[in-house]
């Protein structure tokens, strides 16, 4: 553990806001940065745990610290149960289940043979350490996807591999350690087989009824609104600790399936429910990174040899690849999505926790090189999350596997207005979407040759349909404001309120039509309306794209062009960012300003290139 002694400790509560501030902090860093958060969040717990000594987990938490990393991690795999809609599935679905009934076994194999021949381990730690290594970390795969913007059904492999995989290796690592038990212990065989399978089909009842428990309360109103997140947390808790008293661990499961099962509920409340999991995920991601890394022992690290580089070499290299090849031969997959999927492989938080908890188990009965598996799964998640943190987003550009190259724009309503603003972004290369649930609406839009999407844009097929990673920014703007304000408001969570914007209401000045600030989008385009826009359109107002240079400034176009209205600039990596006024503009030079010019101004002649 960290070193320090007694007179350095932190009171739980100050260890308790550092773990926040550390894990919150970096990935607001990462993201600032535009880094893999996973990356900094291990390197800021070993600084301010191993390096520095200012905070030791065991010392300053005390007894609770392992009890948090549980339950946090129960909380996490449940979180990644609620994105398991099977709707999601779609074309991804037998590559799903070939990783999972196909890959997990083969994958317990290769590492197991990883372990014993590459790390030199013995074979009741590579069994058990095996098994674990199935997991390929959903607290690591949701970052490192919204980061990469993957293509929708190679991240959707990724995803439902990372989370329906956790709770299996979780459960292999069970099943081997039982066969070591019985080996060392002379325990009946038929005992423990029988102590395995009652385990899992009490985790497996318990998911269930506690999912379908859940939804029963929730849709006939049995739980107040109020009471619905914190009721979902005390069934969690129950779900996980009941079955972990069966058999341990077997609680990953169950609470695993108890999301699913709401998940594919369609419940009226899911996605507040979801959104709130979400950010409480966030949380405990960083914080279970934060913990795990400043705990972190020098002196374990010490007992590996060069052995553990080879081992780290032949799970990244060969047994990730193979095993993923071997699943998924002979799909309708293409070659492309086979080979990002097979080569990346992040390990995470469930592999560290587990690990060193079956380490400790092994040494107690007298397994010896127990004791490294703690050490040599922080190595191989250390390494994974680098390797892959770093490499994803271009490997997947160079296959062409990522939704959009540059992150594009949906339009909202098609109109005059809509279709010219769509036409000049995609000029300056802006990959944008004019959607409307009118298809006589869209008639422009299509016969300007713009991709077009006929239907609602918060409509389930608008999801299977839309490779809404490849987006970044949504404008609302149909003819209806309620409808507008809707829209706005459902996928802010989704884009981040901070890229939904909504032109103004037509009513919106009035004190009876004026709604909370919770509602609706970030305005947009001077505050102007539906009709007002349109009506510049009719008024022969153009579209403009202008780039700014050394010698042609932000002030000499505002004092050419002093009636334009600007809605966006394009920075110098070819991103666009709308604007309420001229001072949210950068100026730098390579900068572009996307704006609408009036008749006159706009026969004045062309701006700086």
């Amino acid at each position: 553990m960290a070193t320090g002694g007694a007179e350095g400790a932190l009171d739980p509560v100050t260890a308790i806001a550092l773990v926040g501030a550390l894990g919150v902090g970096s990935q607001w860093l990462a993201w600032k940065l535009r880094m893999p958060a996973i990356v900094l969040m291990l390197v800021a717990g070993i600084v301010a745990g191993p390096i520095l000594g200012v905070f030791d987990p065991a010392r300053d938490i005390g007894p609770l610290y392992a009890p948090m990393i549980s339950i946090a991690v129960a909380i996490i795999l449940f979180e990644g149960g609620l994105t398991l809609n099977f709707h999601t599935l779609r074309d991804a679905a037998e590559g799903v289940k070939r990783l999972v009934f196909i890959g997990a076994p083969l994958g317990w194999l290769l590492s197991t043979l990883a372990l014993r021949y590459g790390a030199g381990t013995s074979w009741e730690s590579a069994a058990v350490f095996g098994g674990i290594m199935i997991v390929t970390g959903p607290t690591v795969i949701a970052p490192l996807l919204r980061s990469a913007r993957l293509a929708r059904r190679p991240g959707a492999l990724l995803q439902w591999e990372a989370i329906l995989n956790d709770p299996i290796g979780a459960l292999a690592a069970v099943l081997a350690f039982e066969v070591v038990l019985v080996l060392r212990t002379a325990e009946q065989v038929g005992e423990a087989a029988w102590s395995l399978i009652l385990g899992l089909v009490v985790a497996c009842v318990l998911g269930a009824a506690g999912g379908y428990g859940t939804v029963w309360a929730f849709k006939r109103a049995k739980v107040p609104e109020f009471m619905k997140v914190p009721a979902l947390f005390v069934a969690i808790l129950a779900v996980f600790a009941a079955s972990n008293l069966v058999l341990h661990e077997s609680g990953l499961l169950a609470v695993t399936l108890m999301g699913i099962v709401i998940a594919n509920a369609d419940l009226p409340s899911f996605e507040e429910m979801r959104r709130f999991k979400e950010h409480a995920t966030i949380l405990l991601v960083s914080g279970v990174f934060i913990l795990l890394a400043a705990s972190l022992d020098f002196a374990a690290l010490s007992q590996l040899t060069w052995r553990a580089g080879i081992f780290v070499v032949l799970v990244l290299s060969i047994a990730r690849p193979v095993t993923v090849f071997a699943a998924l031969a002979w799909t309708k997959l293409p070659w492309k999505e086979q080979v990002l999927v097979a080569f990346t492989g992040p390990r995470g938080v469930v592999l560290i926790a587990v690990a060193g908890l079956f380490g400790e188990r092994l040494v107690e009965l007298g397994v010896e090189d127990g004791a490294l598996i703690g050490p040599l799964a922080f190595i191989l998640v250390a390494a994974s999350v680098v390797v892959h943190g770093f490499t994803l987003k271009p490997f997947a550009r160079f296959l062409g596997l990522v939704a959009s190259e540059t992150p594009g724009v949906i339009l909202v309503g098609g109109s005059n207005w809509t279709t010219g603003l769509a036409q000049a972004l995609k000029k300056a290369d802006i990959p944008v979407l004019v959607t409307d649930p009118n298809r006589g609406h869209l008639r422009r839009a299509r016969e300007a040759g713009l991709e077009t999407f006929f239907g609602d844009i918060l409509s389930e097929g608008a999801e299977m349909r839309i490779e809404l990673n490849g987006y970044k920014l949504v404008v609302a703007a149909t003819d209806n404001d309620a409808y507008n304000t809707l829209v706005a408001t459902d996928l802010g969570p989704h884009f981040g309120r901070e890229n939904v914007y909504q032109i103004a209401r037509e009513k919106a000045g009035t004190a009876r039509h004026s709604l909370p600030a919770t509602l609706g989008g970030r305005k947009f385009a001077g505050e102007a309306t539906y009709n007002e826009l349109n009506r510049l359109m009719w008024n022969d107002w153009t579209f403009r794209v202008t780039g700014l240079t050394e010698e042609y400034t932000m002030e000499d176009w505002r004092a050419k062009r002093p009636e334009a209205r600007l809605l966006a600039w394009i920075d110098e990596s070819g991103e666009i960012h709308f604007v309420s006024e001229d001072d949210e503009v950068s100026t730098a030079p390579g900068v572009r300003l996307v704006s609408m010019l009036p008749p006159e101004e706009a026969e004045r002649g062309q701006d700086a290139a």
